[in-house]
């Protein structure tokens, strides 16, 4: 047990590198990149002590080169399952009882070893894995996982800190142990520091985890296990499974201890696991906590005062960065009349700036290829729909090849009809379609923009008028967690702009803040009395 109230190294975020040519970490990046792709790598499962391979593999390509291997993993049967939740259970009482200052310890040096010795091994996996280009790699597996282990450790500490007031003769104090039971982390493909957060934040505050990154990502996954080991984090704190997730799932959901489900993905897969965790409530000691992030219809509007450049720089950086994979990218615009043709003219000659999409390891590339093959055929289903109906254009974009990478264009649809259908649908992908509005319909527009999408993640405006900004920041207050003036819908940072949305997007839990740490504990409240009555009456009674 620790002696002293102890301060925390002050968190701060991590500086981005810029991977110019001539820079140490630009070389650093390649020559990984090349180990990694030129190798092999064998991921077993993790539970407990053991690392476990079954023998029943699955091969590991990049999303660029899919006839590639770089590796194989081991798919889950459910006996593993039911192993890894019994590994957290035999682990908990020994992390939770854990001082807290130990359990910061262990993941402030996961920061420093991602912002050292791994740092061209978490992007470089990143890179293959998901087909990021460098940069992206560098904001998101580096920087922001590494932002989230060290302003986490902030949040944790300001919470524990916080405590009620005491009266005469009596303290009160505030214990926030952690749930009682374990918890089960289900992390997306496209944010490596997503995969690692979210098994990372529960852990942080004593909870023991059952970990399912996606099939997509494990390569990179595998380096965030590697970080944690050498952190230092106890055998069984978190256990990491791969496989069929309907049957991992359903495993994970039928132990009375589960606890908590942490989640990023589909809103219609996280829509299933409320409605799963709520038909078995009866079987679980407590009553789960359940946070997701899920998708997004993310918007951008225009007024009129607006500088086209900006506009159009907005438009090509919030859809087309990391192939417009992010849940936060922008994926419709509303234009006014008045600039539209400018602006579009401007969007239409930076894409075709582009290179040609092809392989992150070509570090003049803007774009590559998109995840997997499922992706691929849906997002070139909704480009070909559009090349045909009336009321939709190809600007700029709409060809794809699969033949080597799941490559789909950066494009660019126009439509005249604001209920279009990829105005309305989550994509996933290159694709944004544009809705050009009167420039005396901007109230009408703002409505519009709140009332065509089920979700509520993250939108932007852009405007010269601060009425007009105004305007639409009290119209748009219930259709984006995170909402933009002047910039893109993208690129939130931990420890500035906490992310999250509502409605369809999830439950607003704000990764990168304490109000997503505070979901992963359970205050209890303890009053002691230092003289004690000895007798029942009250004055009043007299």
């Amino acid at each position: 047990m620790g002696k002293g109230v102890f301060q925390v190294p002050t968190a701060f975020n991590e500086p981005i590198k810029s991977y110019a040519p001539g820079t140490p970490e630009r070389e650093a990046v390649l020559k990984q990149y090349k180990a990694y792709f030129n190798g092999t790598v064998d991921v077993p499962m993790y539970i407990g002590k053991e690392e476990v391979k079954t023998g029943n593999t699955k091969p590991m390509s990049p999303p660029h080169d899919h006839k590639h291997v770089v590796g194989t993993y081991h798919v889950a049967e459910k006996s593993h399952v039911t192993e890894s939740i019994e590994s957290c259970l035999n682990a908990r009482d020994a992390w939770a009882n854990l001082a807290w200052e130990q359990r910061a310890a262990i993941f402030l040096k996961a920061a420093e070893l991602l912002a050292g010795p791994y740092r061209a091994k978490i992007n470089a996996s990143t890179m293959i894995a998901q087909s990021k280009t460098v940069h992206q790699a560098e904001i998101d597996a580096a920087c922001e996982f590494i932002d989230f282990l060290r302003f986490n450790v902030e949040y944790m500490t300001q919470i524990y800190e916080e405590q009620p007031d005491s009266a005469e003769g009596i303290w009160n104090r505030v214990e926030y142990r952690p749930l009682e039971g374990f918890i089960y982390a289900i992390t997306p493909f496209n944010f490596t520091a997503i995969a690692g957060n979210l098994p990372a934040s529960a852990a942080m505050m004593g909870n023991v985890v059952v970990w399912k990154p996606s099939d997509s990502q494990i390569f990179s996954a595998k380096v965030i296990v590697d970080v944690f080991k050498e952190a230092g984090l106890p055998d069984g704190v978190i256990n990491v499974i791969y496989g069929d997730p309907v049957m991992i799932t359903n495993t994970v959901l039928d132990s009375p201890d589960f606890a908590g489900l942490h989640f990023t993905g589909s809103t219609h897969v996280f829509k299933e696991l409320w409605k799963q965790i709520g038909n078995n409530i009866h079987t679980y000691k407590t009553y789960p906590k359940i946070v997701g992030e899920t998708g997004g219809k993310d918007f951008i509007v225009a007024h009129k005062t607006a500088k086209p450049q900006q506009v159009a720089t907005a438009i090509v950086r919030g859809s087309f960065e990391f192939q417009g994979q992010k849940c936060s990218a922008a994926s419709r615009v509303y234009l006014p009349k008045s600039t539209a043709d400018e602006i579009l003219s401007l969007v239409k000659k930076d894409v075709e700036s582009f290179n040609a999409p092809g392989s992150p390891e070509d570090l003049k590339n803007f774009v590559t290829a998109v995840i997997h093959e499922g992706s691929f055929d849906k997002l070139a289903k909704y480009i070909d729909q559009a090349k045909t109906d009336a009321d939709a254009s190809i600007l700029v974009g709409g060809g794809y090849d699969k033949s080597k990478g799941y490559f789909i264009e950066p494009t660019v649809i126009v439509t005249t009809d604001p209920k279009y259908t990829t105005m309305e649908t989550e994509l996933f992908g290159p694709v944004v379609t544009i809705y050009v509005y009167k420039d005396a319909n901007w109230s009408d527009t703002l409505k519009l923009v709140d009332e065509t999408s089920e979700y509520a993640l993250t939108g932007a405006v852009l405007s010269g008028d601060r009425y007009a900004i105004e305007e639409a920041t009290v119209a748009l207050q219930n259709c984006a967690g995170n909402f933009y003036i002047n910039d893109k819908p993208t690129g939130a940072v931990v420890g500035q702009q906490p992310f999250g949305g509502a409605r369809a997007s999830g439950t607003n839990d704000k990764a990168g803040s304490a109000q997503n740490l505070l979901r992963w504990v359970s205050p209890r409240l303890i009053k002691e009395t230092f003289v004690t009555p000895e007798d029942y009456r009250y004055p009043f009674m007299g």
